[in-house]
């Protein structure tokens, strides 16, 4: 008789992993087999999307280990969000230097507190050693016809964002300027590490949205692929923007708007919809509690134009982040 040993592999996904999250009745064989067998429900669309995050590039290498379990797995939602779909599953396929118990335990915590949040339940992934790297893949559902896309936005539309712009930049500025003792530091870095998927607007928007996006890159190149994608352009008028009080003040200061134009990392959403949806949407904030404030309009001349308070047009320096662009950070 010959006893199986559990190699370090698995034993880490059994006890990190196995259980980490919501259990679902449509997920039929979950982790532990050589792949996962779901069911999606009759008559909906299956919405899939990827994110990796790469240590020095998407996150800092002092980032608490729940943080970036949380920020994994909300960056992918956020791209559900934007598509109206209803989270589900998620696999996750993690690289790590090597076997650390305390910051497997942090991660699992953070990443599983989220999944329990949005009922999404891991059913597969890989471990690896190397270069610490997290690659996620979601997976949710939304009814034939209902999904929110880039490339129908109308000329005429609202153009909106939720939540606030250009925190999470500033939060990232002030950590690697060791300006930590700023007020409201600890809510910037909060909004940079621990951002929000905006789901359940994502969900509602399915009626009210002619297109959307998720806010990634930067409000500027986000809405550009928008505009892009339906042959279309737009203005928008940059005292809309909505932005908490120390962005505001360090755009004043500045004299720019880049942190709210180009900052990134905000994972709200960017969408159009028609000025009928003027009334529902101000209800939908309301019951959200979440800031859903109308910035400008699409047009047919291609091309985003802005304007500042005096009316004068703007333009950034940046248009967002592009990763196989050199940046000094």
């Amino acid at each position: 008789m010959t006893t199986r040993l559990e190699t370090p592999e698995f034993a880490l996904i059994r006890r990190y992993f196995s259980q980490l999250t919501h259990s679902r009745a449509d997920v039929l064989l979950g982790i532990g087999d050589d792949a996962a067998l779901t069911r999606a429900p009759a008559g909906c669309l299956l919405a899939t999307s990827v994110d990796t995050l790469v240590c020095g590039v998407h996150f800092l290498e002092t980032v608490s280990p729940e943080s970036l379990g949380h920020k994994a797995l909300a960056v992918n939602l956020s791209d559900l969000a934007a598509m109206g779909a209803e989270p589900a599953w998620v696999t996750l396929a993690l690289t790590l230097p090597g076997i650390d118990d305390q910051w497997l335990e942090g991660f699992a915590r953070g990443f599983s507190r989220l999944a329990q949040v949005h009922a999404v339940q891991l059913i597969g992934g890989d471990t690896t050693r190397g270069p610490l790297c997290l690659t996620v893949q979601v997976q949710g559902f939304l009814p034939n016809g209902v999904a929110l896309r880039r490339d129908t936005a109308r000329v005429g539309d609202d153009i909106y964002v939720t939540g606030t712009l250009g925190d999470a930049a500033l939060g990232l500025y002030r950590l690697q300027q060791g300006l930590t003792d700023e007020p409201g530091t600890r809510e910037l870095v909060m909004r940079l590490e621990r951002p929000m998927p905006r789901v359940a607007a994502g969900l509602a928007l399915r009626k009210l949205a002619h297109s959307a996006i998720d806010l990634s890159d930067g409000l500027a190149a986000d809405l550009g692929h928008i505009l892009d994608a339906s042959g279309v352009g737009a203005r928008v008028a940059l005292p809309r923007l909505p932005c908490s009080a120390p962005v505001a003040d360090a755009m004043r200061s500045r004299g720019d708007w880049s942190l709210a134009v180009s900052g990134g990392d905000d994972y709200e959403l960017c969408f159009t919809a028609a000025v009928e949806s003027r009334p529902a949407l101000a209800a939908l904030s309301r019951s959200l509690d979440l800031p859903i404030i109308r910035i400008g309009q699409v047009e047919a001349e291609p091309g985003l134009r802005w304007y500042d308070d005096a009316g004068q047009p703007w333009r950034p320096e940046h248009g967002g982040y592009d990763h196989f662009t050199e940046h000094d950070d």
